[in-house]
């Protein structure tokens, strides 16, 4: 049974339990748009303000400090802040992992990013490179936790099969993980044998059952096609149309939740997936007109996709049963995107992106979605006992 309360997340949390071992400490911050307290402070703005800390450099990931670079795959670079006057480093672009340089000089490595608990968002990619250039040169690390937005319980999918490893996947995990970024933190550090001085500063009030929208936390947009905990909800699942050349929604005001392309027959495609019998979705016919990526301008045919039960959803399998079904609807017309893909230049982007070049060929070849299932459920099974070493909490 799902609980609802006040969660505190790391960044709330911080001073209280951390206060003494970030006292005059040089401090690099981790950090992007929705790195805000419960009061919609952000982070740089209160480590900024503090008069025991000196923060001495800024860090961010894809998508950029400031959460303005709109489409994945788009490079940013770094700049002095305009207020704080300290360098902002980008960690998608020439580098995405800290490299020495950047961290001289700084005491602690201080992370803070909104995860929405699937396998490709870079984000705990990031992270996890940071903490390899931290041991690296022996800077500590602290992670402030926050929520997993589809919650703790539930994990769903392949692990990783090492053949497609990328930077929408850097270790053995499976699409939907069932981890907060300070529970990955751990797990890869340990079962990677990172070995960072690393310290997580959990959250107050959360617990494993919970959707972001029971935390009582603002929402603030991770990226700038994450807009809504709905889209948190169907992203494990309709990511895999960035591999395809059907549009995920981008350009939309729902992007993830509209499916589509201007050759797809909207309401075959509602019936043929609602057909399925999938658990805790209904798929409602849907005309859609990006104004830009796929599609861009044109009447983009398709679905859009309605969580009737968030507990029993099953996004990955929803997604792989649209991918196979808009491919049989029109297999002349469908396609799957080619190289390159997040700093991938040979593989298929869908093979990277779905984590198993074998579950594509079982789309393709029309293998039932529960012979999928059932082939990855052992390696499932495998990781859920490995990483509840790694768990916070209940």
């Amino acid at each position: 049974m799902r609980t609802k309360g006040e969660t505190a997340t790391g960044l709330d949390l911080v001073f209280e339990t951390h206060a003494d071992s970030l006292r005059r400490a040089r401090v690099g911050l981790v950090c992007h748009p929705a790195s805000v307290d419960a009061r919609l402070r952000h982070a740089s703005d209160i480590f900024a303000a503090r008069d025991d800390v000196r923060l001495a450099a800024l860090f961010g990931p894809q998508h950029g400090y400031l959460g303005n670079t709109q489409d994945n795959m788009i490079e940013w670079s770094g700049f002095t802040h305009p207020q704080l006057g300290i360098p902002v480093y980008s960690l998608y672009g020439e580098h995405r992992k800290p490299a020495p340089d950047m961290l001289a000089g700084l005491d602690v490595l201080v992370c803070d990013l909104m995860d929405v608990g699937t396998r490709v968002y870079t984000f705990i990619w990031t992270l996890c490179l940071c903490l390899e250039a931290c041991a690296e040169v022996g800077v500590p690390m602290v992670v402030l936790d926050r929520p997993n937005p589809i919650g703790g319980e539930l994990v769903e999918g392949n692990v990783l099969d090492p053949c497609v490893r990328s930077f929408v996947g850097l270790h053995p995990i499976p699409m939907r993980h069932g981890l907060t970024p300070g529970e990955v933190a751990l797990f890869v550090n340990d079962t990677a044998g990172i070995g960072c001085d690393l310290h997580v500063v959990p959250m107050r009030g959360w617990r494993r059952t919970m959707l972001f929208s029971d935390t009582g936390l603002p929402w603030v947009l991770p990226s700038p096609n994450m807009p809504t905990q709905d889209t948190a909800l169907v992203y494990p699942g309709t990511v895999a149309f960035e591999g395809a050349n059907v549009s995920e929604g981008r350009g939309t005001t729902r992007p993830f939740e509209l499916i589509g392309a201007p050759w797809l027959d909207a309401a075959a495609l509602a019936e043929s997936m609602n057909s399925r019998g999938l658990p805790g979705v209904f798929l409602r016919p849907a005309w859609f007109e990006p104004v830009f990526h796929k599609g861009a301008h044109e009447i983009c045919g398709g679905v859009q996709i309605h969580v009737t039960d968030e507990q029993a959803f099953k996004p990955y399998l929803t997604g792989l049963a649209l991918l196979q079904d808009c491919r049989n609807q029109s297999p002349a017309d469908f396609a799957w995107k080619q190289p390159p893909y997040e700093y991938e230049f040979e593989k298929l982007p869908i093979d990277l992106i779905i984590g198993d070049p074998a579950v594509r060929r079982g789309i393709e070849d029309n293998v039932p979605l529960e012979q999928l299932e059932n082939a990855w459920r052992p390696g499932l099974q495998a990781f859920c006992e490995r990483k509840a070493k790694y768990h916070l909490y209940e």
